[in-house]
């Protein structure tokens, strides 16, 4: 398997020979039933050697994906690194075979993997008695062979609890998931207070404890309309707070329902049953992944807390991506994409290179809403500790720690497994971690990565976490059958379709997925009080009320004191519920305070205001806040006054961050990184001063991933730009003079005009938008990136009218001399202009003179009431 490569590379091998997987291959080319298949067309007719070369070009996709996952560009960087943690290999295996490598809760010794080995050999050794090789259950639940925590039993036993709202049904569940084998290190604990117990009306309410319940980041594309709201509905019934995911939000989900009749049905919300009047659709949480797709200034002002995703639990260093069959018009609209285009989720480390540009889009965050919360989702691995040392640091508010055993429904095998680390080590980790460098009073603590009862929340509980996140197991409350199909949008029961059929089979209601939660916190509450605890304020931080439970034989090595021991300091935390209320950390004095008040009337008013001001470096997210109190009143685009922001200086990072439309900036000087990053509307225009002794074509003004994540709006930059020019843009239009490297990366809408030189690797996984490129000197096509996008002449009438109009705004917005001198000679410049296209933009007029408009049957609301 790829692994297996991995582990010899990172281990220090120099090649690899898989000679086993080569010989299965030939076998399984001549086995008749193949030859069969073949010559009925079934499968392609492939020689032994070209399914071998095939294996081979896997093994190499799959070695080269894990090492970018990990933030590395080259093979030899890799190459005896030994980037590996081992879970339940304990120090004489370690010590012979993996030297130097982490191992923190011991394990198996040499003679118990002899053993394991030996068993396998003797069921392979009758070789006579085997017809197939046999299935140990590995990636599928089937009974009697490998366990699962998400099976089928444990799918019906909560449906009919969660249904019927009994006790007892749930009580059945508990007891399935209580009596499991050890699956999760939390499995091999139990707790030991030494208090008698009390009485559970003694014990704080279940509505306290679900105010700490929070659901996972599951994106509205990966699971249907349906799913969503119906999560989102019950946390808020229940106090506690849904997460958004990385697919933005139909603003319709804003305001509380008012139109829900006596059947529990709404005019506005007719798809979804049970319904009561008060009920908000609306994710407390907001997320801000990677894509920032969906992500505009109205989104983040209606967040209660902004979540940045910078690892997932169960794929670290892995980015989504959302199937092109499951972006439906609605899906599409929301994300401002196209429909039937898969959007590439990349990796967050090609966005946040360290803890600086983390630091960075906390304090956007922070200065576009308030009195938002800022989270940061962080991988359970050794180190974390570490990292979230730094975050806190950086001015979070909550740090979330995903264990690997966390869902995601739309991943293949390989991106899952062997990697992610146990929830439990990675929180008790960065809470020691935390108390020990007192920061700890700094953050909330959250944890995630199936979690599925009581007992589990109680266990996080004791090691430090605060609030606790339900993922896969609220999609089963809400009606998951766990058909393991989410990826092919062919779910049977429409939790994770976007196809309509498939959609009206939905069986969940707000109701089913309360019941569940309630029945979680009476859980707590109960064992609570056998515990003689009154609050989980009592609890939180108490590892050492932990000890290991009585093993059976294989896991009896297992030392799980790292689990059971208090900081070092010995500081025992009881002050959770405290730092949860706390207000959140705010970035100190800004600009663009005295700013609003210069503009509060016009923004009343939907007047008219022009301000003029000078800007220093330490200025930075300016735009973010007047953006946002705009954005608050009136949406993403339907302010129709004009707040005109003239300014003087040298900007800070994130110059026009988060603007909206009819706020217009400015600038004379020159803006460091991240202009315009997550723009709405708007617009930003940016030129040297008068009299610069430079050609401005020939100087960098504007730093590097200008337009990260922009939704809407336009920039006009008299002079180059840095590195990632437009990346992720969705919907902004932008002129610039020049730009450095992988400009128009993972665009998916737009367009961009570029009048100068480029670097290389353009348009690499480009999906949607328009580029012009100025190319007299014939170098632009070796600096395209092929992969995607194809180049053509600016021919049609449309093509050349749409670069006219955009160099005739940037002139005007900004002077330019090189922009007036395209402009003069026109019908010749265009000539030296290349357009690059993504296969979504291929029947569009600037394309094509034969372009076919296509009529959208499903429409969403996106914009302001």
């Amino acid at each position: 398997s790829t692994h297996h490569c991995a582990i010899l590379v990172g281990y220090g091998a120099s090649g690899v020979c898989p000679w086993l997987a080569l010989e299965t291959c030939r076998q399984w080319r001549e086995a008749p039933r193949t030859v069969t298949l073949m010559q009925r067309g079934k499968l392609p007719d492939v020689t032994v050697v070209e399914c071998q070369h095939n294996f081979r070009k896997a093994l190499n996709k799959g070695l080269m994906k894990i090492i970018s996952k990990i933030g590395i560009s080259l093979l030899s960087s890799y190459h005896g690194a030994q980037i590996f943690e081992a879970y339940g290999l304990g120090p004489e295996v370690i010590n012979t075979a993996f030297k130097g490598s982490v191992s923190r809760v011991g394990g198996l010794s040499m003679d118990e993997l002899a053993k394991e080995s030996i068993s396998l050999w003797e069921k392979g050794a009758a070789a006579d008695s085997i017809k197939k090789i046999e299935n140990y259950g590995a990636l599928n639940s089937r009974p009697g062979l490998d366990y699962h925590g998400n099976n089928p039993e444990m799918a019906k036993l909560l449906h009919k609890a969660v249904r019927e709202g009994e006790d007892d049904l749930y009580s059945v569940f508990k007891e399935h998931v209580d009596n499991r084998q050890g699956i999760v290190l939390r499995d091999f604990m139990e707790f030991d207070t030494g208090r008698e117990a009390i009485a559970v009306e003694e014990v704080e309410p279940a509505i306290k404890i679900m105010e700490r319940f929070c659901t996972g980041g599951m994106s509205l594309g990966a699971i249907s309309r349906e799913t969503h709201e119906v999560i989102a509905i019950a946390m808020n019934r229940i106090g506690g707070m849904s997460n958004s995911g990385e697919g933005g939000e139909d603003i319709v989900r804003f305001n509380p329902m008012q139109d829900v009749d006596g059947d529990g049905n709404s005019p506005t919300f007719s798809y979804l049953k049970g319904l009561k009047n008060g009920d908000s659709a609306r994710s407390a949480i907001k997320q801000v992944a990677s894509g920032r797709f969906g992500v505009t200034p109205q989104f983040l002002m209606e967040a209660s807390q902004i979540e940045i995703k910078v690892a997932q639990g169960a794929k670290p260093g892995e980015g989504g991506q959302l199937p092109g069959k499951k972006v439906s018009p609605y899906i599409a609209k929301l994300r401002r994409s196209k429909p039937g285009v898969p959007l590439i989720s990349p990796p967050p480390h090609h966005d946040i290179y360290s803890i600086e540009d983390l630091s960075q889009l906390i304090f956007d965050l922070h200065h576009i809403n308030r009195q938002a919360k800022v989270s940061v989702k962080l991988v359970a691995e050794v180190g974390i500790g570490t990292v979230a040392s730094g975050v806190a640091k950086a001015n979070a508010d909550v740090i979330q720690i995903s264990g690997h055993d966390g869902g995601t429904g739309a991943s293949p095998v390989s991106s899952i497994k062997h990697c992610g680390g146990p929830t439990e080590m990675g929180l008790a980790e960065t809470h020691k971690t935390l108390v020990e460098n007192g920061l700890r009073e700094r953050v909330t603590l959250r944890a995630d990565g199936g979690l599925r009862s009581g007992r589990d929340v109680l266990m996080m509980a004791a090691l430090g976490a605060d609030e606790y996140g339900f993922g896969t197991v609220a999609m089963v409350a809400a009606g998951c059958i766990m058909a393991r199909v989410c990826h092919t949008n062919n779910c049977p029961v429409g939790v994770a379709s976007q196809r309509e059929e498939l959609r009206a089979r939905f069986p969940g209601t707000p109701e089913h997925v309360a019941n569940f939660m309630l029945f979680v916190a009476d859980e707590v509450r109960q064992e609570m009080a056998a515990l003689g605890v009154r609050s989980l304020d009592e609890l939180i931080g108490r590892l050492d009320w932990l000890k290991t439970k009585k093993q059976p034989t294989k896991t009896q090595a297992l030392d799980l004191s790292y689990l059971t021991t208090l900081p070092s300091n010995g500081d025992i935390e009881q002050r959770s519920s405290e730092r949860r209320v706390s207000i959140p950390h705010d970035n100190g004095p800004m600009l663009e305070d005295e700013l609003l008040k210069q503009a509060q009337s016009a923004i009343d008013s939907q007047g008219e205001v022009t301000i003029d001001s000078d800007i220093i470096n330490t200025d930075r997210s300016f735009g973010a806040f007047l953006g946002g109190q705009i954005a608050k009143r009136y949406g993403d685009r339907d302010f129709k006054g004009a707040v005109n922001v003239n300014l003087t200086g040298s900007a800070g990072q994130a110059f026009g961050a988060m603007i909206v439309e009819g706020l217009n900036i400015s600038l004379v000087g020159e803006a460091n990184d991240y202009v315009g990053k997550g723009m709405g509307g708007g617009s930003i225009s940016i030129a040297p001063p008068p009299g610069s002794p430079f050609e401005a074509g020939e100087q960098s003004i504007a730093g590097n991933t200008c337009l990260y994540g922009a939704t809407g709006g336009k920039l006009f930059v008299n002079g180059r730009a840095g590195e990632r020019f437009a990346v992720r843009n969705s919907l902004a239009e932008a002129v610039v003079e020049g730009v450095g490297d992988h400009a128009l990366e993972y665009m998916t809408g737009g367009c961009v005009v570029c009048l100068g030189s480029a670097g290389r690797n353009i348009a690499a996984g480009m999906t949607g938008g328009l580029g012009y490129f100025y190319d007299k000197d014939n170098k632009l096509a070796a600096r395209v990136n092929g992969e995607i996008v194809k180049l053509q002449t600016v021919h049609t009438k449309a093509g050349k009218a749409k670069l006219r109009s955009m160099v005739e705004e940037h002139v005007q917005r900004t002077g330019s001399a090189l922009g007036k001198t395209i402009l003069d000679n026109f019908d010749t410049e265009v000539e030296n202009f290349i357009m690059l296209y993504p296969p979504s933009e291929a029947n569009t007029p600037e394309v094509t003179d034969d372009a076919v408009t296509e009529e959208v049957e499903e429409s969403v609301t996106v914009q302001a009431k």
